[in-house]
């Protein structure tokens, strides 16, 4: 079968499982304030079921509206756990497949949701889809990547995210002007079809060369080098490096470490742990996935409703498209540790700033809050309001060239190819349980403690700036066998750098001197591989 070999086309088919996560934000952000949704799963004392959209309904309870949109986040987490036996097993591209298929089940059970119930249990099985693409995408795309480029195409998943979010939310945005379930029964099923693109363009795409090489398929390892890296010419001194180096990096495994998930608990690992699952973390306490799910309720706060509610609220979301792409040109000469720091502290500054605004020109709404929704428990009017939906703005500007793309680059970057698949699972699931319990947080927080959720999250920015600095080392401009050398040698996180420069030269064949010498000696035969003439 034909396969595709340009790294751009490999990334621009394989992301779309980022979008689909993108897919499932906004069809719940634009759909949430409205009277279709509210008064069809209306927990108060009109309906259900569905009447009149004239009618004032209150919608779920806000305990009930956080299991809602927690269902998908916690379906992730199981999704993401699982993921790191089917990637080892069937390998990355079947894997991500899989996840296809499930995401067409739950988005049918979803658009088809007869009560609240339902409705859980299909975003609860769109999220176990979730959890499989976001999971193995990243680990998918960057084997594949030459190490110049990794941290742009890796980091194309979290653009794929914010494609996603933009496209569904006006999708649902126009589907607001139809009356009764239509309004939500539509989004939600043509969420099946990125999936179903998806499912079949991955047909075309090559596997990943070091799961390849990990199962003993050393011809299919190389030749997806030669087409990828290569372009076509097996005789590539890139190729015959980056071949030479995935077969000693699997040498030293294969002697000198059992493959099982245990090892990742093991003194010599924990650090690596610890980085990954702090990176998916931090990455959810920024704050911004709930800004992007409960946005209309913050807008809200800030006096707009209706349709100027919306359309401000989608301001955010083509701020966050346009925002990822200079990451995505330029995040493999920053690095991951600027990214990392200043994004933080640009974060923090217009949470505590939101903060400030609601408490020193804010007040508590009536009871019951604001439009008869319970979350918006504050308000704020006048000039004052237009700070707040700036700095929100800003917040999203901040996150979007920063921790959005390099949460998603940096944990497959920084595990050992053997046990690669099942760390970034176990790390993604992290990111997802913290998605859930802030998903189930953030509505009824928003009613006990309301302004004060702003500087939860600065608080939890400035952490994270500190955390970063001082523990993740930089692994942009290396090649995946050399993140790992950073780790055996104890550098210190804030003595490592980019080495862009470096690993160009070796794309180009322009090899550094001591590496090409190195090749030169290496035997073409190991114990632990079969022979190939490199």
């Amino acid at each position: 079968m034909y396969h595709i070999g340009n790294i751009y086309g490999i990334t621009a088919i394989s992301v779309i499982g980022g979008g689909l996560f993108g897919f499932d934000i906004s069809s719940m952000s634009a759909i949430l304030p409205t009277q279709q949704y509210r008064c069809y799963f209306n927990q108060g004392p009109k309906g259900p079921p569905y009447t009149d959209a004239s009618e004032a309904c209150s919608g779920p309870k806000p305990n009930v509206q956080g299991g809602i949109t927690a269902a998908m986040p916690g379906g992730s987490f199981v999704g993401a756990l699982i993921s790191g036996y089917l990637t080892d097993k069937l390998g990355r591209k079947k894997a991500i497949q899989i996840g296809c298929m499930i995401w067409m089940i739950g988005s049918a059970i979803s658009c088809a949701s007869q009560n609240i119930g339902m409705l859980i249990v299909g975003r609860f099985i769109n999220g176990l889809s979730v959890g499989i693409c976001s999971a193995q995408v990243p680990v998918y795309v960057s084997e594949l990547a030459p190490p110049s480029k990794r941290g742009r195409v890796v980091g194309s998943q979290q653009w794929a995210i914010t494609w996603g979010i933009l496209i569904m939310y006006y999708i649902s945005y126009g589907c607001t002007f139809l009356d009764g379930p239509t309004a939500f029964r539509v989004p939600w099923g043509l969420q099946m079809i990125p999936a179903v693109i998806l499912a079949i363009g991955i047909l075309f795409l090559p596997e990943s060369p070091r799961w390849l090489a990990r199962h003993d398929r050393w011809e299919e390892c190389q030749a997806v080098l030669t087409l990828v890296h290569g372009h076509g010419d097996p005789h590539s001194p890139f190729v015959k490096l980056e071949l030479e180096e995935i077969k000693q990096m699997i040498e030293f495994e294969r002697q000198n470490a059992d493959v099982s998930v245990a090892e990742l608990f093991r003194p010599r690992m924990l650090n690596r742990l610890h980085i990954g699952i702090f990176t998916q973390i931090w990455s959810q306490l920024t704050g911004m996935n709930v800004m992007m799910y409960y946005i209309t309720y913050v807008f809200g706060m800030a006096g707009l409703t209706g349709n100027t509610n919306l359309i401000a609220s989608s301001i955010q979301y083509v701020i966050n498209v346009c925002m990822t792409v200079p990451a995505l040109i330029w995040m493999d000469r920053w690095g991951r540790r600027p990214m990392f720091v200043i994004g933080a502290l640009l974060m923090a500054t217009w949470l505590f700033a939101n903060a400030g605004l609601m408490a020193s020109y804010g007040h508590a709404a009536p009871p019951g809050g604001l439009n008869n929704v319970a979350e918006q428990s504050w308000e704020i009017t006048g000039k004052p309001a237009k700070a707040v939906i700036a700095c929100t703005y800003l917040f999203v500007a901040s996150y979007a060239p920063t921790w959005g793309p390099a949460s998603w680059v940096y944990p497959p970057e920084v595990f050992p190819l053997r046990i690669r698949g099942k760390a970034v699972a176990l790390t993604t699931s992290c990111n997802w349980i913290f998605n859930f319990a802030l998903s189930y947080f953030v509505p009824p927080a928003f009613v006990s403690i309301k302004w004060k959720v702003y500087i939860v999250f600065g608080v939890f920015c400035i952490a994270m700036a500190i955390h970063t600095f001082f523990v993740f080392p930089e692994t942009a401009g290396k090649t995946l066998e050399d993140v790992e050398e950073i780790f055996i040698a104890g550098v210190p996180a804030w003595k490592t750098k980019v080495e862009y420069s470096n690993v160009r030269r070796a794309e180009q064949g322009m090899l550094d001197p001591e590496k090409a010498q190195a090749l030169e000696q290496r035997p073409e035969r190991h114990e632990n591989t079969q022979e190939i003439k490199v």
